[in-house]
């Protein structure tokens, strides 16, 4: 075995065991060689942390030829096989935790904190689809509730889509590949995942890992494989007519591309969203402000659940302002590999730009700065933004930084109804002690997930997560992605072609009788 990735010298380096494994990319049985190298840099001080394997277009139809070609082997999989290796990959992750949790604030340059929950829910991901394995079954379907049906036995099961293909973001790489192979190594689906070119290494462990326990398991290790790349490479892998179905994490603008790109394949699409926060007149005020607090500037504001519009009714707007102003002025800021920082630089400088302009944007149109707006060492301050003209990009489009804006409104009504007011539609949350306003959140408000007294970035890694409008199609978590991920296939038996009952349908004509 040797080094995959050349550490970098330095401070960086000095943190971290790199992983042992092979050189080029994961293809087939084998692993082989890039035609490119790219620099992967830590975006909290640019430093080099490794070089990193870049695919191409050849690499990615290389993938899929070898994908095709184990897809029927695949699918026959023991249930007992799929599960070993899943339960394996968990056991090797967490046998090297500290050193995945810090990989990933090197590449992603996010807080150690969040690295440290990324890890977490990864494993528990991988426990999670393992056990899914073993309740893949169909049932049986009355077939007699017509006369036709009568002495036909009738069930369906669940066969595998065929080949996936997975492309991942950059905010939480390790844990959204797995939620794209896990579920379908579960489903019994060869999977080509595709991680964003920003954050390769620990996406390019967890599939080497995989391969080891398939292998060690009896399967072909081509049952994962990993491309590395830039569009092109995505276009290769999403618009091949073999693929059974594309599971992509990324922008809006992305994924509609890939659904219009691979019709008629099907496509999840998890996209981004602008989540918002209601705070009712009945709030726990200190709750709500922490919870603007934790849940808008975890991971630096790079989730696409993160609060990003909070919604105050007007008869507590001031007093909820001044307890969120002093939270936020808590926030500590600096390097992520520090366990108190809890902002740090975004993934590359083009993003922190991009923030910085709309935030110029939106005081020059006449919102406050309630705190932050400025970009220190690189780093943008969490930063709250109060009464944002509803028409621009801060409030309406997916900021991905340490952003919040507020706005207040008459009464709840008013809220939902300003919540609905995009074209986003993942998790929103609202504040307050009264019962029917959480159930009247729950009816009314357009999103995937309706959180109550929790921040919309609650995510448990086990239950349906997804969203409506331009925030995707589809779920994922383990139970639901495996069933997005398998079809139907229905059984009809009549167990003897010997008819069991009478005709129902009358003679056409009379049969005639002579006279004697």
């Amino acid at each position: 075995m040797t080094t995959h990735v050349e550490p970098a010298s330095g401070e960086s380096a000095q943190v971290l065991e790199f992983p042992q494994f092979p050189t080029g990319l994961p293809i087939g049985d084998h692993w082989v060689a890039a035609p490119a190298a790219e620099d992967i840099r830590f975006p909290y001080d640019g430093t080099l942390v490794a070089r990193a394997p870049v695919g191409d277009t050849d690499l990615a139809h290389r993938a899929v030829d070898a994908a095709v070609a184990v897809r029927e082997q695949v699918g026959r999989l023991p249930s007992h096989t799929r599960r070993a290796a899943l339960l394996a990959t968990h056991e090797a992750i967490a046998a090297k935790r500290a050193d995945f949790e810090r990989l990933l604030v090197l590449e992603t340059g996010k807080p150690l904190v969040d690295c440290r929950v990324e890890v977490d829910r990864t494993l528990l991901t991988l426990l999670t689809a393992a056990e899914e394995v073993a309740r893949l079954h169909g049932e049986t379907v009355p077939l007699d509730l017509l006369p036709s049906g009568e002495g036909l036995l009738g069930f369906w099961t669940r066969k595998p889509i065929g080949v996936v293909v997975g492309i991942a973001g950059f905010n939480y790489p390790l844990l959204l590949a797995a939620h794209k192979v896990a579920p379908s190594l579960a489903a019994g689906c060869p999977v080509v995942v595709k991680p964003a070119p920003q954050t390769p290494l620990a996406t390019l462990w967890l599939v080497h890992l995989l391969r080891e326990a398939l292998r060690a398991a009896g399967a072909p290790q081509s049952a994962v494989q990993l491309v590395t790349g830039g569009p092109e490479v995505g276009v290769a892998l999403t618009t091949d007519r073999r693929i059974g179905a594309v599971s992509f994490t990324g922008s809006a603008a992305v994924g509609h591309r890939i659904a219009r790109d691979a019709a008629p394949t099907k496509v999840l699409l998890e996209l981004g969203s602008n989540a918002a926060l209601v705070v009712a007149a009945d709030a726990d005020l200190d709750a709500a402000a922490d919870a603007v607090v934790r849940g808008g500037y975890y991971a630096s504001g790079q989730a696409c659940i993160s609060v990003q519009r909070v919604i105050v009714v007007d008869a507590v707007r001031e007093e909820f302002l001044a307890r969120l102003a002093e939270r936020v002025a808590q926030v500590v800021v600096g390097d992520p590999r520090d366990p108190a920082t809890r902002v740090s630089a975004l993934i590359d400088e083009r993003s922190t730009e991009r923030i910085r302009g709309w935030l110029d944007e939106a005081v020059a149109a006449g919102a406050s700065l309630v705190a932050g707006g400025k970009v220190t060492d690189g780093v943008i301050e969490p930063t709250v933004l109060l009464d944002v003209d509803r028409a621009l990009p801060v409030w309406g489009e997916e900021v991905f930084g340490p952003v919040v804006a507020v706005r207040s409104v008459p009464d709840l009504e008013t809220a939902f109804d300003l919540v609905n007011d995009s074209r986003y539609g993942l998790h929103a949350s609202v504040y307050t002690s009264a019962l029917d306003t959480a159930f009247a959140a729950l009816d009314r408000l357009e999103v995937g997930g309706v959180v109550v007294n929790e921040v919309p970035g609650f995510r448990s890694d086990v239950m349906p997560y997804g969203g409506v409008k331009d925030s995707g199609a589809g779920r994922e978590g383990p139970r639901f992605a495996i069933e997005e991920l398998t079809v139907t296939r229905m059984a009809v038996i009549r167990p003897t072609t010997t008819p069991t009952t009478t005709p129902t349908t009358t003679p056409t004509t009379t049969p005639t009788t002579k006279k004697p």
